[in-house]
């Protein structure tokens, strides 16, 4: 069995877990998130503690006793600290401003990109050109993360683009330079 499954969560004050037919529901100051799991893996909540087991020798089912237990951390922690991704644009004329709760890009498209939040989803900016996205659930705030960069993937050759706070992108170096008064003119 891996460590991971066999690693026991406390629960915070403030924040509650219960389980029903096969889903786990976690409630705190920051929301409420559910996951559904397999009967093979048992969930108890025991003396403020979450505790996870697996009563399969199935190399499937030991691989989603670890998957579980870290989904469960990971809904604890969104409910109680929440999850951040930050972006930065780079480009000239690349903008983001707030409509609302709703995000507008200009990319140097023909049109601005209008992206509307999911719930449990924020949106704030620092200056015209970070972007800020907020939430309970980890994965949600990363598939949005993921979809706003893909408007304007970063290029190698002058950096322009959509990164993630801190990326690091590879540059290349653009074409030489013809060389001057070669043969065959």
């Amino acid at each position: 069995m891996g460590r991971i499954g066999k690693r026991l969560l406390t629960v915070p004050k403030g924040v509650e877990v219960s389980i029903e037919d096969s889903t786990v529901s976690v409630k705190g100051p920051k929301g409420s998130l559910k996951q559904a799991y397999i009967p093979t893996i048992k969930i108890r909540v025991e003396d403020g503690n979450v505790v996870t087991l697996c009563e399969s020798e199935d190399s499937k089912a030991k691989a989603l006793h670890g998957l579980y237990n870290s989904l469960i951390k990971n809904m604890i922690e969104g409910v109680t600290n929440g999850f951040q991704k930050d972006l930065e644009m780079i480009g000239v004329g690349y903008r983001a401003t707030l409509q609302g709760k709703n995000l507008q890009l200009a990319l140097g498209y023909s049109h601005p990109i209008l992206i509307e939040p999911p719930d449990g989803i924020v949106f704030e900016l620092e200056g015209t050109n970070k972007i800020k996205i907020k939430g309970a659930d980890r994965w949600l705030v990363g598939e949005i993360a993921a979809r706003i960069r893909r408007f304007r993937e970063v290029e190698p050759y002058k950096g322009k683009g959509i990164k993630y706070f801190g990326e690091i992108v590879r540059r290349k170096a653009g074409k030489a330079a013809k060389a001057v008064g070669g043969a065959g003119g």
